[in-house]
């Protein structure tokens, strides 16, 4: 058994290895959010690049500000931040390959000051993101910064704690140095993910200093992206097979799908990696393909996970292999979502809606429906409430995504048709297993909440499609109510 490190990469004569000279490869990005989907996609992109000679100035170094980064820390450091993708293709095939695009990892507790002269750093040229939906502190209803979480990092002269609080910090150092801005890249799963990064941002830095703020707004390029690679939780039964398979230990192997995307506004300050040559899509203007992963396959995890669970389901590859609910998510696809998608250059949208379900459906990629059902309260306003806008104002059906929207309610009542608990995992988790207790008694008092629904609970026709589901849901069941579609 070969433990993964520098050391170790000539001895790993089964696996794809970085074919260039890693002790070349020099800091040019810095990433907040280490988790398995920016390992999974944006590292591998950039060591793509780097197997090709190309990009060596761009590795990427990490940054954990949250507690739980530690352990990403520890298990990095030991492995030379070197780590195992492995693709899991449908027949059972594993296809492993050690990335070697990441060169460093800052834990940010223990030392901010690390953190920031990285970010100041000239040689830094691009900070790119992935902290989640809930990381831009976006307030639902308004649109605007709401500040819970942020108050330390807003005292006068904090020690930075969260990522806004080290970007607006290292911006203001770079400009009182006279150093170039970097460019803030998002890839986290938002609408206009860069302009929703330079408005929380900027509004997070106007309350610190308007000078700087003016700066951020006007000298800080926001590029757009739309990124995609079903990437579920690793499991101990990956590291096991990558052991028992590849004769690796990984103390933090990351496993994925074949596909991936990345769709990427050319919108930067400076020089960029040519990402072109490995793939990715350099276009002018993101919204259409974002819109389109979005409304489709991010709100079809949402429709196929909480009535897969309550069914009885456990992955999304079994929901995906039952013909039921297949119908039931091409229809929301081709009759809800599709409608309020703008035309998308190059792409045949019933092939992308088929390929959905194809992927979806990869019984190696056990994607678990709980994953999926996770923090749905940053997910179902952004990825579905407004299909269901859209639906209404233009008196179009919203019939399934009513359903949807209820079998999330029925969902955060905490327990399952077998009556088995149900582990509801979300930042907004109290106060919505408390709302969903009451769903019998009071049908509208989960979509009362206008921090996630607005307005949708005085809309009729929303609230009779709606509560006639949670009506449903209760008296006959996720399946049968499928069939009653």
């Amino acid at each position: 058994m070969t433990q993964l490190n520098t050391a170790a990469l000539g001895a790993l004569g089964n696996i794809a290895v970085p074919s260039y000279d890693r002790t070349a490869v020099t800091p040019g990005i810095v990433h907040f959010g280490v988790g398995g989907f920016h390992r999974a996609h944006q590292a591998m992109y950039l060591d793509a690049l780097m197997n090709d000679g190309k990009a060596l100035d761009w590795g990427i170094v990490g940054v954990g500000v949250l507690p739980q980064d530690r352990r990403m820390y520890d298990v990095l450091s030991g492995q030379d931040h070197l780590y195992t993708l492995v693709i899991k293709h449908p027949d059972g095939t594993l296809e492993p390959r050690v990335i070697g695009s990441l060169v460093d990892y800052l834990f940010a507790p223990d030392d901010a000051n690390a953190v920031l002269d990285r970010l100041v750093d000239p040689a830094t040229r691009i900070v790119s993101l992935t902290i989640t939906e809930g990381g831009y502190h976006v307030n639902q209803v308004t649109g605007e910064l709401d500040t819970s979480g942020l108050e330390a990092d807003l005292e006068p002269g904090a020690v930075p704690g969260s990522a806004f609080g080290f970007v607006v910090e290292a911006l203001a150092r770079r400009r009182a140095a006279g150093i170039p801005p970097f460019t803030v890249m998002s890839c986290d799963n938002i609408p206009g993910n860069g302009h929703v990064a330079r408005k929380m941002l900027a509004a997070f830095a106007r309350l610190k200093d308007p000078a700087l703020a003016d700066h951020l707004e006007n000298e800080v390029r926001f590029p757009n992206c739309m990124v995609d690679r079903i990437t579920p939780v690793t499991t101990d039964g990956d590291r096991s097979a990558l052991s028992e398979t590849f004769g690796v230990e990984d103390g933090w192997p990351v496993v994925c799908e074949p596909f991936t995307q990345w769709v990427l506004e050319d919108d930067f300050g400076g020089v960029r990696p040519p990402y072109e040559e490995v793939g990715v899509q350099i276009v002018d203007d993101v919204e259409p393909y974002e819109l389109m992963k979005l409304r489709l396959l991010n709100a079809s995890h949402q429709a196929l996970c909480y009535l897969g669970y309550l069914a009885g389901y456990r992955y999304a590859h079994e929901v995906c292999q039952d013909k039921l609910f297949v119908g039931f998510l091409l229809h929301y696809m081709t009759e809800e979502g599709t409608p309020t998608l703008p035309p998308v250059p190059g792409v045949d949208l019933d092939r992308y809606r088929h390929q959905l379900i194809e992927r979806f459906a990869n019984p190696e990629v056990k994607d678990t429906l709980a994953r999926l059902c996770a923090e749905s309260s940053d997910r179902i306003p952004k990825w579905l409430v407004p299909v269901i806008r859209e639906q209404l104002a233009a008196g179009r059906e919203i019939k399934r995504s009513a359903l949807v929207v209820a079998s999330w309610a029925r969902y955060a009542e905490g327990v399952d048709e077998q009556g088995e608990p149900i582990e509801v995992v979300d930042r907004l988790r109290d106060k919505l297993v408390e709302r969903a207790q009451h769903n019998r008694e009071d049908p509208l008092v989960f979509i009362s909440d206008p921090d996630l629904f607005g307005d949708l609970a005085s809309d009729s026709r929303f609230v009779a499609e709606y509560t006639a589901a949670v009506r449903s849901l209760h008296e006959m069941g996720a399946r049968a109510t499928l069939e009653s579609l």
